[in-house]
């Protein structure tokens, strides 16, 4: 058995921060390029989250494939994410910063273009959105009281009430 699998190839410290370069890079990176990517995910979405992924492997692991490496980066990342989570948790401004606030594609029946366009999203995207909430885009646009595109890339849709049309 190869002992050598146990013993990191790089300094800690450099195994700690590596891989909290990368998280905090896409951290960013997701905010910038929009909800749209979190939710409404196109085959070229996931092709790029695919890529990504191998692209940002030795950023973040270096020159070091040890076993102990591995589960340094590993519980860095557990640790940074979980401390994100809590942050926001008890400051709100932090997590609007971080993920954002919903986004309203439609108002009172009437799509909003400007803000489809703002987060990158198709009339098509839009349609398949309301159709998953048993609406016709065709057809039943006046009975949508709103539609937001959501901080986790989902489009939640609010109905009018009944009695209005």
């Amino acid at each position: 058995m190869n002992m050598n699998m146990f013993v990191p190839e790089v300094p800690i410290l450099e195994k700690i921060l590596r891989p909290l370069i990368v998280y905090f890079f896409l951290l960013v990176a997701f905010r910038v390029v929009g909800k749209r990517e979190l939710g409404q995910m196109t085959p070229f979405d996931l092709i790029v989250l695919l890529t990504i992924s191998n692209v940002l492997q030795n950023a973040m692991i270096g020159p070091d494939n040890s076993l102990s490496g591995g589960l340094i980066g590993g519980m860095t990342l557990f640790c940074a994410n979980g401390l994100i989570a809590r942050l926001s948790l008890h400051y709100p401004g932090l997590r609007r910063l971080l993920e954002g606030e919903p986004t309203v594609l439609i108002e009172d029946g009437k799509i909003l273009r400007r803000n489809l366009k703002r987060e990158v999203m198709t009339m098509a995207e839009l349609e398949r959105a309301i159709r998953k909430h048993d609406l016709d885009p065709a057809t039943d646009l006046p009975l949508v009281k709103r539609a937001l595109l959501e901080e986790d890339g989902t489009v939640t849709i609010v109905r009018k009430s009944p009695n209005k049309r």
